[in-house]
């Protein structure tokens, strides 16, 4: 498998989850901004979308959608128990914050903050929006459970730590939210975290 990834993007997700799972992979680098890869071809031969992530399994067979990416590849390796079994009501959980993280929190919340010229007035207002998210998320965590799913460390808790960092980069403040800043450190203590991380330069 090759995992197109780029720094500092939610594609971290997808390469914690190779990691956690002890996955056979390469990861390359892509330029988002260029749409080309760390090997100078057209990532939009790759992924006609010209987004991150993207996991080739074989030549000329791609999945998109970082959601869909990790659950995959969890799959592969059941043994890794990084996602419940499907059809649990653990694994709907799992999906239930995933889905939450992937369209309310990346999408609705973080996303606008990354277009070109947001005011001050405009990032203040989108953080607004984020806090409402995260609120959410925290009260997941207020029964004492270390993770979002009651059963352990899943795919949603790697993905919400990749989400949540971006709000450092933007003076978002996440002290608010104690459990989701306890969790943050708890999934940074991973093997699986702290490889991915530096295999993409962050650490």
């Amino acid at each position: 498998m090759r995992l197109f990834t780029t720094p500092g993007t939610c594609s971290l997700a997808c390469h914690i989850a190779l990691y956690e799972t002890g996955s056979d992979f390469t990861a390359e680098k892509v330029d988002l901004r260029a749409k080309t890869t760390a090997g100078g071809s057209d990532f939009r031969t790759v992924n006609p979308k010209g987004s991150v992530p993207a996991l080739e399994n074989s030549p000329g067979e791609v999945l998109t959608e970082g959601v869909a990416i990790m659950q995959y590849v969890a799959d592969q390796k059941p043994e890794a128990g990084i996602a419940p079994a499907a059809g649990t009501l653990a694994r709907a959980r799992m999906q239930e914050a995933m889905n939450f993280i992937s369209g309310e929190l990346h999408k609705s919340g973080y996303a606008p903050l990354f277009r070109p010229g947001v005011t001050e007035e405009a990032k203040a207002a989108q953080f607004g929006v984020i806090d409402t998210k995260l609120a959410w998320l925290e009260g997941l965590l207020s029964d004492g459970r270390e993770y979002l799913v009651p059963t352990g460390y899943t795919l949603a808790d790697g993905y919400l730590f990749t989400i949540s960092g971006w709000s450092k980069g933007f003076g978002h403040d996440l002290g608010r939210y104690p459990n989701i800043t306890a969790l943050r450190a708890r999934v940074a203590e991973r093997p699986a975290v702290q490889a991915a991380m530096r295999a993409e330069g962050m650490i």
